[in-house]
């Protein structure tokens, strides 16, 4: 039973590697996923409609053949070339709007990538928390089977009865019951992420957690994380691009202007020159600065709201994560200065308690271990959401 502290304290010295094997799982789901896939392709879709639009309207080519009665004076041939300008596309605003569409949507993308990428490290974690569970159950079943064992010849000699007999083996059926729910949620999670990978299987044995260097000020760690979560960048995106389409608005207000050339011919005469034409906008365009300017002032509002948000969210994560911290390292202290494993062997050995005690014991003690482990755990998954705007 030594080996519970002993694998206990081994199992910072396996961080790195499982942080490197999570990694490589994470860059495994962003290379397969499906749905990122799927993101992506939509992603330059839309790239590919913003920009659509913002460019000049076609020159216009016309051509007229006019029959003339009665038939002395002649036919008629009309040929212009003609094109529109505008000023929103010719100040490059609507190349300006369009950019700014584009940077929304990679943001829009970024944040979906998250999304997945957190889901995939969650399991991730959930995972390496059964694999170090696994260990100590495999641990705790090969203890029983000695006990199991010792008991089927104590019985034989007569030395115990009945009831001690069948309170090793039912401690043996829990054990190997608990195994068989351990593989069941290991496959489970596997079946999980190897859905995110696209359908690639996933291997992850690690049975270790990363070291995390927690952060000891929210207000600096929050300075950061701001300026790299996808959505309050969207949301500040948002209401640049909306003052942006408010210049645009007032730019589409203000008259167009056409020019070309054009030549008629008619009964031995030619004409031929420029022509100029303008567009005044009197309804058109009614009502489109106003509505801009609210869409601005509902960008900004959603803004704030979605500051808000995500400060309240975040302080919450970190104070969680801070609590389960402190509550982990209780536990790790605990393991380490008040393990009673020897002593109790010892004293099942000698006969000074009986099994029943020493079950129900070592059973304080699993429940302890696993308390610990459910600990780590939940703060590496607390940790994990809180730090997700880093991946």
């Amino acid at each position: 039973m030594k080996k519970i502290l002993v694998i206990w304290m081994a199992w910072t010295s396996l961080s790195l590697a499982a942080q490197n094997s999570i990694d490589r799982v994470l860059s495994s789901v962003e290379a397969n996923n499906t749905t990122l896939k799927a993101l992506r392709e939509g992603t330059e879709a839309q790239k590919l409609e913003n920009r659509t639009g913002i460019f000049l309207e076609n020159p216009e080519l016309a051509f007229n053949y006019l029959w003339g009665t009665p038939g002395r004076i002649g036919n008629r041939t009309d040929l212009s070339i003609s094109q529109k300008f505008d000023l929103a596309t010719l100040s490059g605003l609507k190349s300006r709007v369009a950019e700014g569409q584009n940077q929304l949507a990679e943001w829009q993308y970024l944040s979906g990538r998250i999304d997945i990428l957190l889901e995939a490290k969650q399991y991730c974690l959930d995972l390496v928390y059964l694999n170090r569970l696994r260990k100590e159950t495999e641990m705790r079943l090969a203890h029983a089977r000695t006990i199991a064992k010792a008991y089927d010849r104590m019985l034989e000699q007569g030395d115990i009865n009945r009831l001690e007999y069948n309170k090793a083996k039912l401690n043996l059926s829990a054990v190997e019951g608990e195994m068989a729910r351990i593989g069941i949620e290991r496959d489970a999670l596997l079946s999980e992420l190897k859905k995110l990978n696209g359908g690639e299987n996933i291997a992850l044995d690690d049975a270790g957690f990363d070291e995390i260097s927690f952060p000891l000020d929210f207000e600096t760690w929050y300075a950061q994380a701001e300026q790299r979560n996808p959505v309050l960048a969207y949301v500040r995106q948002e209401v640049e691009v909306g003052r942006k389409r408010v210049s645009l608005s007032r730019a589409m207000g203000l008259p167009s202007f056409s020019g070309g050339y054009m030549s008629e011919k008619v009964a031995g005469e030619h004409f031929q020159g420029i022509t100029l034409g303008i567009a005044i906008p009197l309804w058109e365009n009614k009502n489109r600065v106003r509505q801009a300017k609210a869409a601005v002032r509902a960008a900004e509002m959603r803004s704030d709201d979605a500051q808000q948000q995500f400060y309240g969210r975040l302080q919450t994560l970190y104070h969680r994560a801070a609590g389960l911290k402190l509550a982990a390292e209780k536990y790790r202290h605990s393991l380490t200065s008040l393990n009673n494993a020897e002593l109790l062997k010892k004293a099942l050995d000698a006969g000074e308690i009986s099994l029943l005690d020493y079950i129900v014991e070592m059973g304080l003690l699993y429940e302890t271990v696993n308390k610990a482990l459910e600990t780590e755990r939940d703060f590496n998954k607390a940790y994990a959401e809180l730090s997700a705007v880093m991946l």
